[in-house]
């Protein structure tokens, strides 16, 4: 089946396939085709161009953008969109007053999500995910990376990971799946570290492994969590079983978890809303991308990421939207994106990097997702009428997606 989309006002991201993700300077660049036409066949970009080259011969499906733009689908590196229940009471508790550490210290955090995931059914579990799931989808989102991290038990790990899998063959969005095992330690294991970390090296990976559930390993590397030295154990029991690491990082404090992340050739490390200039150092010349969080910055109230400094640096910088009940209850990367340019000084060019093929680098998709380029999927968003894509972010507060294409097939 052949779709050919005409007229659109600008076409945007379009790269050759030999570039998977841009740094530094380059982020400001965002390289476009004004008055061009974009043609899909069956679930992949065929071709694209000025509207003066636009073939002449029979589509099934045609289009007209006029007024519009085109753009590739959002590329999520960092979501936690299987969990159960909520917790809007926490929301009320940060109003009040609490702060993250004060509400997990009476039992909230992490550990409240941990005992509503090992109380429902794995079906249940499903029910509650895929709506959330389709939610993104429709605001444009055409790969999602989702991570497990509220069981803390080996069947709850499991149960989660088992969902993200059936999630992924139901739904025809790209979806990859991270093992966070190493999100918090249990209460039956707060004064045992050893005998966590021994549970997920030797009961947790080997099941996963068994049912190939897991692309990439995860561990929250942060003071009062696990340590520089536990994150490194996390990182090298994945390595054996294939696990590349996506680390969260830097999020409350600098502990040179980010140096630790590079040596074992981490994929991402992910928050840094606080970042050191040996923090910058250790990212030059690595393979490790990093990503920024900034709905969650927005919604607990804690410094941004400073993405000036990291990109200023020549670093690449990817954005996701850290998706969860606790700290980020929405899944909209079109909110990421003008919150990154509103409250962190990005340029609508360098957020739209940071968003599509910035993010596909930072779960691996790369030569896939993330761009428009001939031969990738053909996941794109298509706006209602704008007067510049600038208008995407500065208009933060409205829907400004008209139509959103995964794999070649129109979003209902």
């Amino acid at each position: 089946m052949k779709t050919l989309i005409i007229n659109i006002q600008e076409l945007l991201q379009i790269r050759d396939a030999s570039i998977q993700k841009v740094s530094g300077s380059d982020m400001k660049q965002l390289p476009s085709i004004k008055n061009a036409y974009l043609l899909i066949e069956d679930d992949c970009i065929l071709d694209f161009g000025s509207m003066e080259n636009c073939p002449k011969n029979d589509v099934d499906v045609n289009i007209d953008a006029t007024g519009k733009v085109v753009l590739p689908a959002w590329c999520d590196s960092h979501t936690h969109i299987v969990y159960a229940g909520n917790r809007i009471l926490e929301f009320v508790d940060r109003i009040n007053g609490l702060t993250y550490e004060e509400i997990a210290n009476r039992g909230g955090g992490i550990l409240n999500s941990a005992k509503k995931i090992n109380a429902i059914s794995e079906e249940e579990l499903f029910q509650q995910s895929k709506v959330r799931l389709e939610e993104i989808m429709s605001q444009g989102t055409g790969a999602v990376e989702i991570k497990s991290g509220y069981g803390l038990t080996v069947e709850g790990e499991i149960k989660m990971l088992r969902v993200i899998k059936k999630l992924a063959q139901n739904y025809p969005i790209k979806i990859k799946s991270t093992f966070l095992g190493a999100h918090a330690f249990p209460i039956d294991y707060k004064e045992n570290h050893s005998g966590y970390i021994d549970l997920i090296i030797n009961e947790m990976l080997p099941k996963i492994a068994q049912e190939d559930l897991a692309d990439y390993i995860d561990a929250f590397c942060e003071t009062g969590y696990f340590s520089v030295q536990e994150t490194e154990q996390i990182m090298e029991a994945g390595k054996k079983y294939g696990l590349q690491a996506k680390i969260h990082v830097n999020q409350f404090n600098a502990i040179n978890g980010i140096k630790a992340c590079v040596k074992h050739n981490a994929l991402s490390v992910d928050h840094l809303e606080v970042v050191t200039d040996e923090d910058i150092e250790a990212l030059k010349n690595s393979d490790t991308m990093p990503v920024a969080l900034p709905s969650c910055s927005y919604f607990i109230s804690i410094p941004y990421t400073p993405a000036r400094k990291i990109i200023d640096a020549g670093l690449p910088l990817a954005l996701a939207t850290d998706f969860n009940p606790g700290t980020t209850p929405s899944g909209n990367m079109n909110f990421v994106v003008a919150t990154a340019c509103i409250k962190m000084k990005m340029t609508p060019e360098e957020a739209i990097n940071a968003a599509t093929i910035n993010g596909a680098y930072a779960m691996g998709i790369a030569k896939t997702h993330g761009s428009i380029t001939k031969g990738k999927k053909a996941n794109i968003i298509i706006s209602k009428e704008v007067t510049s894509f600038y208008q995407l972010p500065y208009a933060f507060g409205s829907n400004l997606i008209d139509t959103v294409f995964i794999e070649g097939k129109i979003v209902q």
